[in-house]
């Protein structure tokens, strides 16, 4: 049996600011620091920052007044901006840098009365984030699209002052469908100037698409509220592989490996590339002979952390 690995895979510069932010935070001010949210969705990263005095919380209410409190990857609606401003929280943003732009984007078009469309997974917390920038203040509203039916049914106050925006973390051919659906309807929508899905998320599905074309058995280590996971396995299966999610070694069934002579392994963007490693032990502990990596584009992007860190 040969193991095939996708590059790239694994953590991704949002990733890696929101950890370093978490870990830079417990060293300045001490534990505990409270963060709200799953920092990153990854059961790994978070149980190993939990261990180093991060409490995790899904609301301000549960953190104490004079507090620091961290905001996930995922960002947060306006309404926790100002609550934390108000309670006078010292506050820490680890939204990732590509899905604030997002944010910009819906503000501008509110202040500028526009409807705005965010194509997302209802209840997803970039997309509660997002949803919550848009205040009506210009007369406008945001509508959350989450498929072509959405689109027909989509009934905006004036279609000829009408945006959309995405979440970073979708499929980008599914994605691609549902603009396309929304531009037959609405000629008039504007798109952002720059696509809202993150240079990762669609490196990381190309790179899986290609896995899943050389390999009977493609294994997306990840969690299951990663919502970039979760695209990845729902990719490798369109692609003709069987495809599972697995949050470590310890979820893989033995039995997905008879017949199977390339096992494919890759990583969501909140995925620690220990656990991928841990994977590959454990399918060379049951007859992997060979691994290799297959060739993909360099990543070199990197966010600087919020001042208060820098020093």
């Amino acid at each position: 049996m040969e193991v095939l690995l996708a590059n790239p895979r694994g953590f991704c510069a949002g990733v890696d600011r929101a950890i370093a932010i978490v870990e830079r935070a417990l060293e300045r001010y001490g534990a505990p620091v409270y963060v709200r949210h799953e920092v990153v969705h990854n059961r790994h990263v978070v149980e190993g920052l939990r261990r180093q005095g991060a409490v995790f919380v899904e609301e301000l209410d549960a953190v104490p007044d004079g507090a620091v409190v961290v905001f996930s990857a995922h960002g947060v609606p306006r309404r926790v901006q100002e609550e934390a401003a108000r309670r006078g929280l010292t506050v820490l943003d680890a939204t990732c840098p590509l899905v604030t732009k997002v944010h910009g984007e819906v503000r501008r078009h509110a202040r500028e009365g526009r409807d705005v469309v965010l194509i997302g997974h209802a209840g997803h917390p970039e997309v509660e984030g997002t949803l919550g920038q848009h205040d009506g203040r210009g007369g406008g509203r945001i509508h959350l699209v989450e498929d072509e039916d959405d689109v027909a049914a989509l009934a905006p106050r004036d279609p000829a002052r009408l945006a959309y925006v995405t979440q970073t973390t979708l499929s980008v051919d599914d994605t691609a469908r549902i603009v396309a659906a929304l531009q037959r309807r609405f000629p008039a929508v504007q798109g952002p100037r720059r696509d809202d899905i993150c240079y990762a998320t669609q490196n990381r599905q190309d790179a899986v698409k290609r896995l899943a074309a050389l390999c009977g058995l493609v294994l997306v280590v990840g969690s299951p509220n990663s919502s970039n996971s979760n695209r990845l396995r729902e990719i490798a299966a369109q692609h003709g592989a069987r495809a599972h999610l697995v949050d470590g070694p310890e979820q893989i069934d033995p039995a997905w490996l008879e017949g199977v002579g390339r096992v494919g392994v890759t990583a969501g963007a909140s995925a620690p590339e220990s656990l991928v490693q841990a994977v590959v032990d454990w399918l060379r502990g049951r007859g992997a002979t060979r691994v290799a990596e297959l060739d993909g584009p360099a990543e070199d992007v990197r966010f600087s952390l919020p001042p208060a860190l820098r020093a």
